[in-house]
C-alpha cells in the first residue's frame, strides 16, 4: 500500500492530500478524520458511516456510467476543504467525536449484492479521499464480487494515493469548483492546480470520469472563465467527458441568492462549444438533462428527474443512427431499461 505519512522533525506529516498537515502527537488534520496517535496517523472514521442509501447512479451525478441503474452510496464525516457554500456541511464539517457505531466492509458488500438493480458501491456525501483505508478495504472486496466502485470527490489528493485509488475505482465524478485559484483559496481553503492534476491523472488512466461545477453568482459564473475551463477540459480530459453544471442555492455560510436559471443555460451553451456532453442540474425543469448523439443529434437518453428512458442505442451503447459510441459502460446493465 502507498505510504500515507512520514516523520518530519518531531511531527508526523500526512501525505494523503496537498495540505501536507504536520501534526504533533494527539493533533488532528484539517480534514478532522486523521490523527497523529504518536506512532502513526490513524483514520478516526474507519467504518463510521453518516449516510447509506440506494441511489440512482445519475444522482452522483454519473450520466454515462450504466445509465438507469442504482448504486449503493455511503459516506462518513469530515473533508479536506472548507467550502463556505458546502451542500453537505452537516457531515463534511462535523467532528467524528461521539460516533462509535461502525459498519463492516462485509455488510456493505452483502447489502450491495442484494440491492435492486444495483451495479456496485459509491463513496460520496462527504470527501472519500480522507476515508482512504476504509474505501480501499471495501472497494477491493467489492470488485472481487463483480461490483463496480465509484468515487465522488473534490479531487484534492496527492498523486501516489490517487494512483492507488484509481487501481480500485471504476468511475469518478470530480468537483471542479471553479477555474480560478483565487476562488479556491478564498472559498474552499485549497488550491486549483492539484485538482487539475488529479483530473489529468484520472483521464490518462482510462477510468470513467465525469466533472461537476456548482455555479455561484458573482464568484464562478463569468462566461470568460467558463470558456477557459471548457477549453482546458476538452484539451486535457477529452471532448467526450460529461460535464455537469449545477445550480447553487444558499447553504452553510453563504447567503448569495440562488443562481438564475438563465445563467446556467448561458454557461452550458458556452461549455458546449468545446464539450460534447454538457448537462444542467439542480433545476426545476428538465432542461439540459437529455443525452444527444454528438454526431447526428439523435436523442439517446431522455431524463426527467431520475426517470430514465434509453433509446436509439444498440446493445453496445452506440447510436443506431450513425454508429457513434455514446456510452462505453452500458452493455447488460442499461439495455433492460430501453423502451
Amino acid at each position: 500500500m502507498v505510504t500515507l505519512f512520514t516523520k518530519s522533525d518531531n511531527k508526523l506529516e500526512c501525505l494523503l492530500c496537498p495540505h501536507h498537515c504536520r501534526l504533533n502527537t494527539g493533533a488532528t488534520g484539517i480534514c478532522g478524520a486523521r490523527k497523529n496517535t504518536g506512532e502513526k496517523i490513524e483514520l478516526l472514521t474507519y467504518g463510521v458511516v453518516s449516510g447509506y442509501a440506494l441511489d440512482p447512479v445519475e444522482k452522483k451525478p454519473l450520466y454515462h456510467f450504466y445509465p438507469g441503474t442504482n448504486i449503493l452510496s455511503l459516506g462518513s464525516y469530515g473533508c479536506n476543504m472548507r467550502c463556505d457554500f458546502c451542500q453537505n456541511y452537516s457531515i463534511s464539517q462535523k467532528s467524528v467525536a461521539g460516533f462509535t457505531t461502525k459498519t463492516e466492509p462485509d455488510k456493505i458488500i452483502r447489502d450491495a449484492q442484494s440491492s435492486l438493480n444495483n451495479i456496485g458501491i459509491a463513496f460520496t456525501y462527504n470527501e472519500p479521499v480522507i476515508w482512504f483505508e476504509f474505501i480501499s478495504d471495501v472497494a477491493r472486496k467489492a470488485r472481487k464480487k463483480g461490483l463496480k466502485t465509484v468515487m465522488v470527490s473534490n479531487g484534492f489528493v496527492n498523486s501516489d494515493p490517487l494512483n492507488e485509488i484509481i487501481s480500485f475505482t471504476d468511475a469518478f465524478n470530480i468537483d471542479l469548483k471553479a477555474f480560478s485559484n483565487d476562488f479556491y483559496k478564498k472559498l474552499t481553503g485549497a488550491e486549483l492546480e492539484p485538482v487539475k492534476e488529479s483530473l489529468k491523472q484520472i483521464a490518462k488512466s482510462g477510468r470513467h470520469l465525469e466533472v461537476t461545477t456548482l455555479i455561484i453568482p458573482g464568484h464562478n459564473d463569468s462566461g470568460e472563465e467558463m470558456a477557459l475551463q471548457a477549453e482546458w477540459m476538452a484539451g486535457e480530459l477529452g471532448r467526450d467527458v460529461p460535464f455537469h453544471l449545477s445550480r447553487y442555492f444558499p447553504m452553510f455560510k453563504r447567503e448569495d441568492p440562488a443562481t438564475p436559471p438563465g445563467t446556467i443555460e448561458k454557461l452550458a451553451d458556452i461549455a458546449s462549444r468545446n464539450l460534447n456532453y454538457v448537462y444542467i442540474g439542480n433545476m426545476v425543469s428538465d432542461t439540459g438533462q437529455n443525452t444527444l448523439c454528438p454526431k447526428c443529434g439523435k436523442v439517446v437518453t431522455r431524463r426527467s428527474r431520475y426517470n430514465i428512458k434509453v433509446q436509439n442505442l444498440d446493445k453496445e451503447g452506440r447510436c443506431t443512427g450513425c454508429g457513434t459510441q455514446v456510452y462505453r459502460h452500458f452493455t447488460s446493465f442499461s439495455s433492460s431499461i430501453k423502451n
